[in-house]
């Protein structure tokens, strides 16, 4: 990847962020969208939350996918194209490869170049005679995949971890749409979907008590201090997860400790005393919900697979 494509992608990048941030602190209430706590610092906490005890959702996956490799390989068939958006470091990516029969071709999608780099290391590293051919766009956006699966019977969307979550629940079926636009008429989707349970056992995995979650959620204003003209104190926020009954989803908030102003890239914004800025929401499913969700956006649900808790749930859904 070239010098001059990373330099204009950084550009791009912060000129999105700058946006994002000054449409997000002018509203009421005040938010931020959740993709851009994904800097490299952020990356590195979220994979340090997925090691907490607290944080059940990503070992529940992963031990869905070990238990049921066989039985998902099976419904897939042989010769699938893998694209996963937003593939972190990779390593769900290797689990599922190496549970499918001769897979054709692997094709991360992500707007961080340098975390595609790492994904697609770490799959070339696990199998070495695989196609690996990184994708950088942002996935939530539509994006043209022609010409990078040649040989592959089909594709197969991947998109672990509960990211689904993060969305509306519209947001969620134009994403899902604008999935099936982008893979192969005919594709199929391997999707994580967390499941509804008791309010404690969310709010813990959302704020554990050593504080990785506060710090990532902090990370955002750090982030923004430095790519975006801002300057935040960060001292003057605090972490908070809330559960939302009425809309069964996790909430992450940035709440100002006292009343101050901020300037974001020459613009003022003014912050009360308990007022919070609103950073990313975790929507959890009922099957028969994530079903209606995902027939509304074209996809037809063939099979869900889950951890005898019922904890989380992974889905294969069929275009």
């Amino acid at each position: 990847m070239s010098g001059a494509f990373r330099r204009d992608a950084a550009t791009a990048q912060a000129e999105a962020l700058r946006a994002d941030a000054l449409a997000g602190l002018a509203g009421t209430p005040k938010t931020l969208p959740c993709k851009w706590l994904y800097d490299a610092e952020g990356c590195r906490l979220f994979e340090a939350i997925t090691r907490l005890p607290e944080y059940y959702p990503t070992r529940t996956e992963v031990r869905i996918l070990e238990e049921s490799g066989q039985d998902i390989a099976d419904a897939i068939g042989p010769s699938a194209a893998v694209v996963e958006f937003g593939p972190g470091t990779g390593a769900k990516a290797v689990q599922l490869l190496g549970a499918l029969e001769a897979p054709a071709a692997y094709l991360p999608v992500d707007i961080a170049a340098e975390w595609l780099e790492e994904a697609a290391a770490r799959v070339s590293a696990a199998f070495p005679g695989l196609k690996v051919r990184p994708v950088v766009a942002d996935f939530t956006l539509p994006f043209d995949l022609a010409g990078r699966a040649a040989g592959s019977r089909t594709h197969l969307g991947f998109f672990p971890g509960s990211t689904i979550g993060n969305f509306e629940p519209k947001e969620a079926v134009a994403f899902l749409r604008r999935a099936r636009a982008s893979l192969r008429p005919g594709a199929r989707l391997l999707l994580g979907a967390d499941l509804v349970k008791e309010a404690a056992i969310l709010e813990a995995a959302y704020d554990d008590p050593a504080g990785v979650t506060a710090a990532f959620n902090l990370n955002l204003l750090a982030r923004l201090n430095r790519e975006a003209g801002a300057d935040f104190d960060l001292s003057a926020f605090r972490h908070e997860a809330r559960w939302n009954a009425r809309l069964e989803r996790i909430e992450m908030h940035l709440v100002s400790q006292r009343a101050h102003s901020v300037m974001v890239a020459e613009h003022r914004f003014r912050f009360e005393a308990g007022e919070s800025i609103h950073t990313e929401s975790s929507h959890k499913y009922r099957p028969d919900r994530l079903r209606a969700l995902a027939e509304s956006a074209g996809w037809r649900p063939l099979k869900m697979w889950s951890d005898p808790e019922g904890l989380f749930s992974v889905w294969l859904l069929e275009s």
